[in-house]
């Protein structure tokens, strides 16, 4: 165990930054998942912000598969020297990242900007064979997929519902969707805190384990308790004090949103983003909501979607890895000076 020295105090700042990101992420991607059942006012900004916040706490204590593959998979923390700083480095500009496209009221990806972040801090200090390529191009893989995905999926999910209820009344089908709506965002806030909160989680115990904190093998990469816990109650607490600026974007900037499509978009990416978590894989929960969002719009009416702004949205997705990763590559060299 290190005396306390720098290493300890870069350590705590580590822990520090990485649950503020935990916490942007909670009011900055969290509002993805309740932006709908707002936006159809099947919930009311508060209550659905109480909703989102206890259930991304339980989905967070729920899995640590996708926090094992954020740990281990992009670079090998047994084996990089200057961890600490790596890691201070990528948080720095993923937070830097999450911030700037918060306040331009864009849905970036926290999860393309904290894995551009990592991937960009490794490469700044060790070069691009510390990367681990299979690891990080099975990662990329899951970020570019699940959006497609996503998309089909909720193309497709809108079709069968809209089938089910195609003789009922108006009426009555938008109050019984507002009422699935509920569960629907209950279960899509559930998936967001178990893939986007353990991205932390994975990130803490990298940072632990290259900087000699955090006794173990290779093979026996456990997130100790109290990292988990620390995780999930700042993505918990994030959710509950923002968002409005994302939700209004989300909500009905892409597209008119009725409480069928709300439902049905909230179930694709609900179920999208829980399938790619059993699977241990990281997606970015802001990627595959939109997409979800915008097969739904796509199949009801080609023009319903507001496709200059999805385009915004698009080009954001894109620039965000390469962006952070140069960021993050920058912010090393900064810390490794004063550090």
């Amino acid at each position: 165990m290190p005396s306390f020295s720098i290493d300890v105090l870069i350590l705590i700042l580590v822990v520090i930054m990485a649950l503020g990101f935990d916490f942007i992420n909670g009011f900055h991607d969290t509002a993805n998942a309740i932006a709908t059942s707002v936006s159809t006012r099947a919930l009311s900004p508060r209550t659905a912000i109480v909703l989102a916040s206890m259930f991304n706490l339980i989905g967070a204590l729920t899995y640590t598969g996708v926090a094992k593959t954020i740990g281990g998979s992009i670079a090998d923390p047994f084996k990089l020297e200057n961890g600490l700083v790596v890691v201070l480095a990528a948080l720095a500009a993923a937070i830097l990242w999450n911030l700037i496209t918060w306040w331009f009221s864009i849905p970036s990806s926290s999860s393309h900007a904290l894995i551009g972040g990592v991937t960009g801090a490794v490469i700044g200090a060790a070069g691009f064979d510390a990367i681990n390529a299979s690891g990080f191009i099975s990662i990329v893989q899951a970020l570019l997929v699940s959006p497609v995905v996503a998309f089909i999926v909720g193309f497709i999910v809108i079709k069968i519902v809209s089938f089910l209820v195609a003789n009922s009344a108006y009426h009555k089908t938008n109050k019984n969707f507002r009422v699935l709506q509920i569960l629907s965002a209950s279960w899509q806030s559930f998936s967001h805190g178990a893939n986007d909160a353990q991205k932390t989680m994975g990130i803490i115990t990298f940072a632990m384990i290259s900087g000699g904190f955090l006794h173990t093998t290779p093979g026996n990469f456990e997130i100790p308790l109290w990292v988990k816990l620390a995780a999930a109650l700042a993505m918990a607490l994030g959710t509950s004090v923002g968002g409005w600026r994302i939700i209004k974007t989300m909500g009905g900037k892409i597209m008119k949103i009725k409480p069928i499509s709300g439902f049905s978009a909230d179930l694709s990416s609900a179920m999208i983003i829980t399938i790619f978590t059993i699977f241990k894989l990281p997606v970015s929960t802001t990627h595959v909501i939109t997409s979800s969002i915008l097969g739904v719009g796509a199949s009801q009416k080609f023009n319903a979607v507001k496709w200059g702004i999805a385009g915004r949205i698009v080009v954001t997705w894109i620039i965000t890895l390469p962006a952070t990763a140069l960021l993050a590559a920058a912010c090393y060299v900064v810390f490794d000076v004063f550090l």
